[in-house]
């Protein structure tokens, strides 16, 4: 049997053997996420996305965890400081992991976001980070297609399926 750090795929006499795969890196450390979206009538649901701060790429508000805050108010905190928006939280959608960079972008670590639903309420014109993100409304398919991690994307695809249907491969 091979180790468990080893993901190697074998050609033995035209049958292909795998050897176990290397479990996930696990997350050092865990935020908060909000997805804000909207529906306007019987039109299609659209999602707020927000730039990060640093490389300017379309992302969901989170954080780190607040003192004092269950999880849940912590998301909402988020998107309101990065943002601009007041609205309900709904049960965590799920979990992604993404690679945190430091500051001057030399090291990284894995971290678990946990995504909860935000039903968008208010949108305000002035917020803490007005002056340092961008905002834009987008359907859930263009936010998917946005932004840069697989497991946000599949998160926002799940939020936009209609409760009947089978989850999405």
């Amino acid at each position: 049997m091979w180790p468990n750090h080893l993901n190697a795929t074998f050609q033995l006499e035209d049958r292909t053997i795998k050897t176990r795969s290397a479990k996930k890196p696990r997350a050092e450390r865990v935020q908060y996420g909000a997805l804000p979206y909207r529906r306007a009538g019987e039109a299609d649901m659209q999602v707020l996305l927000v730039t990060s701060r640093g490389t300017k790429r379309w992302i969901i508000p989170k954080g780190w965890p607040i003192k004092g805050l269950k999880p849940a108010e912590a998301a909402a905190r988020e998107a309101y400081e990065e943002a601009g928006v007041r609205g309900r939280v709904g049960r965590p959608l799920g979990n992604y992991v993404y690679d945190k960079f430091s500051e001057n972008r030399q090291a990284s670590m894995p971290c678990e976001v946990k995504v909860y639903p935000l039903a968008v309420k208010r949108q305000l014109k002035q917020w803490p980070e007005s002056k340092q993100r961008q905002v834009q409304w987008y359907t859930a398919e263009e936010a998917a297609a946005l932004v840069g991690d697989a497991g946000l994307r599949e998160l926002i695809l799940r939020l936009n399926a209609p409760k009947d249907s089978p989850p999405r491969k």
